[in-house]
């Protein structure tokens, strides 16, 4: 077998320090803009409140308000996904799968209906169906499928103890 593929690996174990340090960074950098995110909300809101009529948002201010605070929404999702992979060294589908849901709405949300053409509602009628479809698959069948580093590192180290017997008797 080609020690490439062996957790224990040198350069594998060194690469994965890289990328858990790049993860990291991410983190602080997206912490970053969440806190961007949150005060250009306030800002939004302050300036729309400020203008003639006063204490007054027409339904576009009250959208673009809307479509700002999804947006920090969404970056607080990519946040608590790239915590999670930190912690577990796991990618998560249904959490990706909800940020996804989250963007598209926002994008629903937002969306200008006089400007659009029917033919880009219907994709993205298309788009939010297809997502909730999968997104549904996957909390509905995740318990039954979701395998941690954690295991197959040990089935590297104990190949005689991951057969699909065993697997079996864990699920």
């Amino acid at each position: 077998m080609d020690d490439m593929f062996n957790p224990n690996e040198p350069l594998i174990q060194k690469m994965r320090i890289l990328i858990r340090f790049s993860v990291r960074c991410l983190a602080v950098l997206m912490t970053l803009v969440i806190l961007w995110g949150v005060v250009d909300v306030a800002w939004e809101i302050y300036e729309k409140l400020r203008a003639p009529p006063v204490m007054l948002m027409n339904i576009s201010d009250i959208l673009a308000t809307f479509g700002a605070f999804m947006a920090v929404l969404i970056a607080i999702e990519i946040f608590i996904n790239i915590t999670i992979y930190l912690r577990d060294d796991v990618i998560h589908v249904k959490i990706v799968m909800a940020t996804a849901l989250m963007a598209i709405a926002r994008k629903v949300i937002i969306l200008d209906f006089t400007v659009v053409s029917p033919d880009y509602i219907f994709a993205t009628a298309a788009l939010v169906f297809a997502m909730s479809i999968g997104y549904w698959l996957v909390v509905r069948y995740a318990d039954t499928r979701s395998v941690l580093r954690s295991e197959v590192e040990n089935c590297f180290e104990h190949p005689d103890e991951c057969g699909i017997e065993a697997a079996d008797k864990r699920l």
